[in-house]
């Protein structure tokens, strides 16, 4: 993929993918009559996984900030929650739904060559959300503060929160669009 489009540097669909996003703008979505229940439900984990990230967040700064409460639980309980969550919606796009939904519009291949790297990229992000998560708790489960450790997963959280508002947004004006232009074909 080249670096144009890599989601470390995009800052958002380039033009020539945007046929069918420029044609449903996101306000329009939800009032359009192919847009289902399928469509709504996946839009709506999208907007969970936003808002478990900016739960972790939010208890890692009040770490940080000396409200300790029960952070260790919290942290170990959302965390591997938002984990297991991501990576199981992540396979049923791949192995399920973008082959169905690339076969609509030859147009977007390259827009799911882009969300296919997007995945890939998505492993490394996982995997050190779950390493420095895991530093976190191994701390507390020590007695200690684990201020250095929350420290270094706070920036772990918020760069994987970048990484996946990009992906997402991304995402939905590629996926949502085809739904609304191919409804009725759509098994």
């Amino acid at each position: 993929m080249s670096k144009p489009f890599s989601i470390e540097t995009r800052t958002g669909l380039p033009e020539h993918l945007r046929v069918l996003a420029d044609r449903y703008p996101r306000a329009e979505w939800r009032g359009h009559m192919n847009f289902n229940d399928l469509t709504g439900f996946w839009l709506e984990r999208h907007l969970m996984f936003r808002q478990v990230l900016d739960k972790v967040i939010g208890d890692t700064q009040a770490h940080l900030d000396g409200y300790t409460g029960r952070y260790g639980p919290e942290l170990s309980r959302y965390t591997g929650f938002f984990l297991d969550q991501l990576h199981g919606h992540h396979q049923i796009e791949d192995q399920h739904y973008f082959p169905q939904f690339m076969a609509m519009d030859k147009r977007l291949e390259q827009a799911f060559d882009i969300l296919d790297v997007d995945h890939h990229a998505l492993d490394h992000h996982l995997n050190a959300l779950a390493d420095h998560t895991n530093q976190v708790l191994r701390a507390l489960q020590q007695g200690q503060k684990a201020r250095d450790e929350a420290g270094r997963l706070l920036a772990v959280q918020e760069g994987f929160k970048t990484f996946l508002n990009r992906h997402l947004m991304d995402e939905e004006e590629i996926i949502v669009p085809i739904v609304l232009e191919y409804g009725t074909e759509m098994s």
